[in-house]
């Protein structure tokens, strides 16, 4: 039997931190691109110049 090389796993514990960096890396990406903020003021159309009974 050959012995296995325990070197390239890591614990339970610290596959969750990594986990967890890489959620909030992703978190600030999304945001950063998809900005909460400039998006709700771009979704709003511009006054078309009154209403029909104006």
């Amino acid at each position: 039997m050959k012995k296995e090389n325990n070197t390239d796993k890591i614990t339970r514990k610290e596959a969750i931190s990594k986990m967890g960096k890489y959620a909030a890396l992703t978190a600030v990406g999304t945001f950063a691109i998809l900005n909460p903020l400039q998006a709700t003021q771009t979704s709003v159309p511009p006054d078309a110049g009154g209403g029909p009974f104006d």
